[in-house]
Order: C-alpha cells, then structure tokens, then sequence
C-alpha cells in the first residue's frame, strides 16, 4: 500500500507480522509511529485477493474496496471523530445524528459499534478471504465497549482476525492485552524519519525542528507541519510563554497547549540536571528554574491534562495555564512553593 511505502520504517514490521499466526494482534508504543497504518496494511493483506510476502498487492478488488472505504469483510471500530478524519463513513443514523446536531461526535469507541462488529464477525465473509476487525486507538474503549469485545476475542467465531492498534496501551484491560498477541512498534531513525516528512511535502529546512518538536514521531511532526507549525514558531515558545503571551497559544485546544508546556517542563528539567533537550534546542529555552518549582509545574501540568479535553472554559483554562507558566520560567534562583 502506498502508505506503508511511504513509511519506510513500517515495510519490515509488516513483512514480520504476515509471516506469523494468531488471531488477534495488538500494536503498540507511542503515538506518530504509524499503528494505524500498520494495522490497515496488515488488514489489507490479509484480505488481498493476490498478496505478496511484502503485503497487499493494491491491484485488486480487495484492495480497491478498502481504498474507497466499502470492504464488505473489514470492519473499522473507531471514535466517531476519527473516523472523520481518515474518510470512513458512518453508519446512517449516526451520520443523520451528526447532520442534524443531535449530538457532537463521539470521541470514544461506543458499545453500540463494539455490538455491530461482534455481529459482523458472527456473520459469513463475502470474498472468501475471511473478515478482519480493525479497532484503533484501542485505549478509546472504555470497559463496557471493551468488555463487550472481550467475548469474541476469547472464542473468535469462523475466519475472522483483529487487529487492535494503541497508542496507550497500558489504559487497556489487562483482559484484553492477554488475548492478543503483542507488538512493540519499531523507531524509525533520524534521517529516515526526515526523509519521509521530505517526501510528504514538508520542507527540508524543517523536517529536523518539527521531527524534533514531535519527540522523533514522524507521523505527530507530519500533523503539526499539515497544522501550520512552523520551525520559527516553536522555537519562540518558550521565551513567549516566559513573557506571559497567552496569544502563542490561542491555536491550540488546551489538550495541545498542555502538551506545548510539558514538552517545555521536559526539557528545562533536563537542561537542569545537565542532560540535552529534547523538543527544543538548548538555546531556545529560559535558564531553568530550580527542579522543586519544575517538578511543582509538572505535577500541576499532569492534574490539568485529566480535564483538558472537557474544560469548564478554555479560554479561562489557557489563561491560567500560561499564567502558572510565567510564574514558574521567572523563578529561577527563588524556589517557590510546592
């Protein structure tokens, strides 16, 4: 497939999973390392009408039908705003739901899905090539969704395989990772993950800052880039949220800025301990306040992230945060209190 072409680092894994057996698969490390693509080019060779050792082929009717979304022998379990994103539809009443504005689109794996596939997985394959539930990001079950799909993975009824592909996977029930058969998703290295960001249109000159940005995950530093984050931007961050500027974050949901300041808290406690940074270069960062006050913030920052998706007002909410943020990145040398 051309995603998996694209993503050099996910050629070899692919070609160690097809060699291998098992009904269920769980993919798993950090996010932008490419389980999603991974696991719908596991989906695809395993339905492939012709498949080589190397995966799909992408010629035939199999794969044409995943590729315009309408694979009657793959079922794709998503939050409903993922689904969204990627170009998978919805079923009619949720689409109708969505349209009218009944509600916002889910952001977990609803049970009422979980229980179309375990029906889809009860039912006979249509091409011959048995069925395949797709489930992604696996941590967005909550325990009844998962337990429903627990049943199934247990006694999987006919010729049907799961591939559940995380980016969390410790938020699993231990229940489930028990009937799956591990995977730990490889790290590309620094020049091949820049390379694909150069082949997907990111400039030269920034591929390095945004890899750097993303920690080394080159499908997050793809979203930020497709994002109009830009080298300069990031790396006036930390000087601009020492300066107070509530307005260099104001693009972000509080989920991402949250992420912006514990990337910053990151790297001033390790520039404070004498080790090297690791999403800004050491010359973008203020002189790092005493650990007491870093180790304060980034507790504070971990308390703040369990609410960032349902915030009371986000404006508020960032307020707040690049206020505590100056506070602490013009403390340095007056530890303040815990």
């Amino acid at each position: 497939m051309s995603t998996i072409a694209a993503s050099s680092w996910l050629a070899a894994p692919l070609q160690e999973l097809l060699r291998q057996r098992g009904h269920a698969w769980l993919l798993q490390g950090p996010s932008g390392l490419g389980q999603y693509e991974l696991a719908l080019a596991l989906a695809s060779a395993w339905l492939c009408e012709d498949p080589t050792p190397h995966g799909a082929c992408g010629k035939c009717a199999s794969c044409h039908a995943i590729d315009v979304r309408t694979h009657a022998d793959l079922c794709v379990l998503m939050p409903e705003v993922a689904m969204l994103e990627l170009g998978w539809p919805l079923d009619e009443k949720t689409q109708a739901d969505l349209d009218d504005k009944k509600r916002k689109p889910s952001k977990e794996i609803r049970v009422e899905a979980m229980r179309d596939a375990v029906a889809f997985a009860q039912r006979t394959n249509a091409r011959g090539r048995g069925k395949v539930v797709l489930v992604y990001p696996a941590e967005r079950m909550n325990n009844v969704t998962a337990n429903t799909l627990l049943k199934t993975l247990e006694e999987p009824v006919g010729d049907v395989r799961f591939v559940l592909a995380s980016e969390a996977a410790w938020q699993l029930l231990p229940t489930i990772r028990s009937r799956c058969l591990g995977y730990t998703m490889p790290w590309p290295d620094a020049a091949q993950a820049q390379a694909w960001l150069v082949e997907q249109g990111v400039p030269k000159a920034e591929a390095e800052p945004l890899l750097r940005a993303a920690g080394g995950r080159p499908n997050d530093a793809l979203r930020l880039a497709r994002a109009g984050l830009t080298a300069q931007t990031w790396s006036r961050l930390p000087q601009a949220i020492r300066r107070g500027e509530v307005a260099s974050l104001t693009d972000r949901s509080p989920a991402q800025a949250i992420d912006v300041l514990q990337k910053i808290c990151h790297d001033l406690l390790a520039t404070g301990v004498g080790a090297q940074p690791r999403f800004f270069e050491a010359a973008d960062l203020p002189a790092p306040p005493p650990i007491r006050n870093l180790s304060a913030w980034s507790r504070s920052l971990a308390s703040a992230a369990k609410t960032a998706e349902h915030p009371f007002n986000a404006g508020l909410m960032l307020e707040a945060l690049v206020s505590e943020a100056k506070v602490h990145l013009n403390s340095a040398g007056k530890p303040t209190r815990p």
